[in-house]
């Protein structure tokens, strides 16, 4: 004789049916959380305030993530390998006030000045992947301490002091130009941001360096019995996210139209911020640049959107931050799925 199970218990496991559905969703897609959260966000302050959704502002929106943008797409490189970089700003920054004394300490043309610059700022990056590969020290202490380090020589090679735009040639600060679109207005360093996305969409999708970061995030010792030299991957990814940090300080000039040795003290928590909005798991082994993007977009919006509505700055910090918790909590629960 066969029973049927009772009614609460069949609409327990409907209940179920849907959380799981909608969990193995997102495992599958995890850009979807995220880009609802920034159209939601978008059409709130679009009704909050006006002003929100006019070309001017949204120049303006993107204008400020450009920066945080690029740093949080070598920083999700290093977390989808299971590792952290609290050196990305001052890699930047360093790398903004080396390209400028080049020009206007020692005189050499902006062209080579960049690119010393860049081979600097890529240099940094090698030195944090020695130090993690080679001595097997964590990512977090390897960090923490060239994050000091950095910042501590950007002051001792600036001296503090400001370079401005118009002493230093034109290249440099040519990523802050823009081209007008109608209304809105598109930077250069915009366009160079967009341009590495998309490479390295392509590259994480498509090659086997990309299969092989996130074989390596999500199980390093597996990787390595698979035949991958995971050290050579890290190496590699801390070395380009230098670059890409580098490039961010290439950036950062065009933007303020100066090197200044005293920014970027928030780009670190920033490019994290961005990278955990994106849905990237900070446990490494899943996550898109595409999810970072829209992460720093975010991180952009709600910090112009509550501006425009008029919230104290330190109300502003609190939403992020609240954000992030959320965002790390949903991590966990997508990280729970069984296949």
């Amino acid at each position: 004789m066969t029973t049927t199970a009772p009614a609460p218990d069949f609409e327990v496991r409907q209940h179920d049916s849907l959380g799981l559905r909608v969990q193995h969703l997102l495992h599958a897609n995890p850009v979807l959380g995220p880009l609802a959260v920034l159209l939601l966000a978008i059409v709130a302050f679009s009704i909050v305030n006006v002003r929100f959704f006019s070309a001017a502002n949204l120049s303006l929106v993107l204008a400020q993530v450009t920066v945080i943008a690029v740093l949080a797409l070598g920083q999700t490189l290093i977390i989808l390998t299971a590792g952290i970089d609290l050196s990305a700003g001052a890699i930047a920054v360093f790398s903004s006030v080396l390209m400028a004394s080049f020009c206007t300490k020692v005189g050499l043309p902006g062209v080579l000045a960049l690119l010393l610059g860049l081979a600097c700022g890529t240099a940094m990056g090698a030195l944090n992947g020695v130090l993690v590969t080679r001595l097997k020290l964590p990512p977090f202490i390897v960090t923490l301490g060239t994050l000091t380090i950095f910042f501590s020589l950007n002051a001792v090679v600036s001296q503090s002091e400001t370079v401005r735009g118009s002493d230093m040639p034109r290249i440099m600060s040519w990523t802050g130009n823009t081209i007008p679109i109608g209304s809105f207005r598109l930077t250069y360093g915009s366009i160079i941001m967009l341009l590495l996305f998309a490479f390295f969409f392509y590259a994480l999708r498509s090659t086997a360096w990309g299969k092989h970061v996130y074989a390596t995030g999500d199980d390093a010792e597996a990787a390595r019995l698979a035949g991958i030299q995971t050290n050579r991957v890290l190496f590699s990814v801390y070395t380009v996210a230098g670059l890409l940090y580098a490039v961010g300080g290439w950036i950062l000039i065009g933007r303020l139209a100066s090197a200044s040795p005293n920014v970027g003290t928030e780009y670190n928590l920033d490019s994290i911020t961005a990278v955990v909005l994106g849905g990237t798991s900070l446990f490494g082994g899943r996550g898109s640049v595409l999810g970072t993007l829209i992460g720093a977009l975010i991180v952009g919006v709600f910090r112009n959107g509550l501006q425009l509505a008029g919230v104290e700055v330190v109300w502003q910090g609190f939403a992020i931050g609240l954000l992030v918790l959320i965002a790390v909590s949903l991590d966990q629960w997508i990280r729970k799925v069984k296949t």
